[in-house]
């Protein structure tokens, strides 16, 4: 028998500091849930108008980098798919997911041109560019916002903590104050899909009445036929 002192396994850590994180994580998704909670007119407001804007025939383009940019092609991939029920596909484009023209780009322009060179070629008048940034003061997402306000898109941020430049210079923004970049990025994840359900009940809504008002044009048409025919 070994007479070698016990030693704790390197395959078997301390569980005490993954839970401690996440005991103070829960605590910042629980504020910044909150803050979203109470937000939730905007959140409102911005799907209302975003959905009445892409079926008019405008555009969603979306900017962010490193786990922004996960969130932003998550968000898109829910407008041109589908989020919880069906829908038409809507135009919603991820900025940094183009990656030959996005490598061209800086390459040939500079980081800082990557987003708004995009937005330049894409961006129409009336179109919306959401801008993410957990720190709200990313170069390449402000030139963007920059330069969509030059071409007369309406500019609405996501971000940590205010102020912060992005949400100064934006038409309207949405703060988390939270100084956990992850708990952060997780509740813009909850943002974008609650914008999601917004959007799509506006559709559905307006389908509705627009289904309505068809039958009801169809109904009267019926009659002043049947109308004509007694004359």
């Amino acid at each position: 028998m070994s007479s070698e002192p016990v030693r704790p396994s390197a395959l078997q850590p301390d569980s005490s500091s993954g839970r401690s994180w996440l005991r103070q994580h829960r605590a910042d998704l629980t504020i910044g849930l909150d803050h979203v909670t109470a937000s939730l007119g905007r959140i409102e407001a911005w799907g209302q108008d975003l959905a009445d804007r892409l079926l008019a025939g405008q555009r969603l383009l979306v900017a962010g980098n490193g786990g922004s940019a996960a969130e932003a092609q998550h968000l898109t991939a829910e407008l041109v798919g589908r989020f919880e029920g069906e829908r038409v596909p809507l135009a919603a484009i991820a900025l940094h997911a183009e990656t030959s023209s996005l490598s061209a780009i800086v390459n040939d322009y500079g980081q800082d041109e990557m987003f708004a060179r995009q937005v330049a070629a894409h961006g129409r008048p009336g179109d919306v560019l959401l801008c993410l940034s957990t720190s709200g003061s990313s170069a390449n997402v402000l030139v963007a916002a920059r330069r969509a306000h030059e071409l007369g898109l309406t500019t609405w941020a996501l971000t940590g903590q205010a102020p912060n430049p992005l949400a100064a210079l934006c038409d309207d923004a949405l703060t988390v104050p939270s100084e956990s970049t992850s708990a952060v990025q997780e509740v813009h994840l909850v943002v974008a899909h609650t914008l999601c359900a917004v959007l799509d009940t506006r559709i559905a809504d307006r389908t509705r009445v627009r289904r309505a008002g068809a039958r009801k044009a169809g109904a009267e048409k019926a009659g002043a036929q049947k109308a004509g025919a007694r004359t």
